[in-house]
């Protein structure tokens, strides 16, 4: 009897505990039929036993489980990323499928040990490793980071937050990368011997992404159809009138955390503690909550002009996020706070906009504003409270 109350004791105690450690952790596509909604708007739904795809000069092959569950891998941590949306993610696919056929690859002859880890076969390709064959020696990790997928991932995305910043350059470290050739994007990472095989894969990546993302179609964000976002009845500008300052623009800059040349992949708009944040249009909620447990944020997916758009709102504290993912809302509604959560300077706005839907690159907000008559813009200041993404 006393032993069974301590069991109960034990189990109350450490209930709440272990339920917060199962938000963090994240749940194999693979064995989950419940879809996963990405803070990016990509909603990651659970993976196919195989799927049958077909390159560019015509080459038909079958995935397996295991492949497409990698993909799922770069898939989450690309919608995870700030700055990557849809198109870094085909990137990356593309890279892997090119360098791997999606497989985790050991390298024996180079490391003996890097058998020992989980992997899909072994490699030969000098001391390259894992899905990407990065190899150890150009700096971007040691043999036992390299063959877990999610370090490889978070390594070609790279980034003032990736684990080989600054050198070797991952995706988001390339100047001008979203207007390249997505098999030239790949290339500057990869750096390859081979650098024409790239765009060959991209039908393959294109079709293992509408695979693994219910709604794909939709632009990522989860919402079956323009048809269930009506056209907004109008247009508010996200914060009131006199309550704000423009501290940083969209585009490249010095990261005010690392001094580095980064991409700014929004605009930051200061603002005191607790000012209300207001939607910019009619639509629904697609994620509202902490990104990686530090940084608040909302993004809503509107139809304005006839046109899916996505904007995006960061920095908020979790108790400053007044609405939740499903929710539809009105132009104007007060949404969430100003906060100053995550990699941030100080209180403020980081608002992003995505034509096309949240996994679509994002655009400089200042003209799309103006453009569209939202009134209440301003001139840049010399600085202020930014945030490093």
């Amino acid at each position: 009897m006393k032993k069974a109350l301590l069991l109960l004791l034990v189990g109350v105690l450490f209930a709440p505990m272990l339920s917060l450690i199962g938000v963090g952790v994240l749940v194999n596509p693979a064995v989950t039929n419940q879809a996963m909604c990405i803070a990016s708007g990509v909603v990651l739904g659970p993976v196919p036993d195989s799927l049958e795809v077909t390159t560019r000069d015509g080459t038909t092959f079958t995935l397996k489980r295991q492949q497409l569950t990698h993909a799922a891998t770069i898939t989450e941590t690309g919608a995870r990323t700030p700055g990557v949306g849809r198109d870094g993610i085909i990137i990356a696919l593309m890279a892997a499928l090119t360098e791997s056929t999606l497989r985790q690859l050991a390298n024996t002859g180079a490391y003996p040990e890097s058998g020992e880890f989980p992997n899909d076969g072994n490699g030969s390709d000098h001391d390259s490793l894992g899905l990407f064959q990065m190899r150890p020696v150009a700096g971007w990790g040691t043999v036992a980071e390299l063959m877990d997928t999610g370090y490889q991932a978070r390594a070609f995305y790279g980034g003032p937050d990736g684990p080989n910043y600054p050198s070797p350059r991952g995706l988001l470290d390339i100047p001008g990368w979203q207007q390249m050739d997505k098999g030239e994007a790949a290339q500057a990472v990869e750096v390859s011997a081979y650098p024409d095989r790239y765009q060959n894969y991209e039908p393959v990546a294109r079709a293992i992404l509408q695979a693994l993302t219910p709604g794909g179609g939709s632009g990522g964000s989860g919402v079956p159809g323009d048809a269930s976002i009506p056209e907004t009845t109008g247009l508010v500008f996200p914060l009131p009138n006199g309550t704000y300052t423009h501290t940083s623009d969209f585009g490249w800059r010095s990261d005010p955390f690392t001094g580095e040349r980064s991409f700014h992949a929004g605009t930051d708009w200061a603002a005191a503690d607790g000012t209300p944040i207001f939607a910019l249009a009619d639509g629904v909620v697609t994620y509202a909550g902490m990104v990686g447990g530090t940084s608040g944020q909302i993004t809503i997916e509107h139809t304005i002009d006839g046109e899916r758009i996505a904007s995006v709102y960061i920095h908020m504290w979790a108790h400053g996020i007044h609405v939740q993912a499903g929710d539809r809302i009105a132009a104007g509604q007060h949404i969430g706070d100003v906060g100053s959560s995550g990699r941030s300077t100080g209180p403020h706005l980081h608002f992003q906009l995505h034509p096309g839907g949240a996994g679509a690159s994002p655009v400089d907000a200042i003209p799309w504003l103006a453009d569209h008559g939202v009134e209440g813009l301003d001139a840049p200041t010399s600085g202020g409270p930014g945030c490093a993404f």
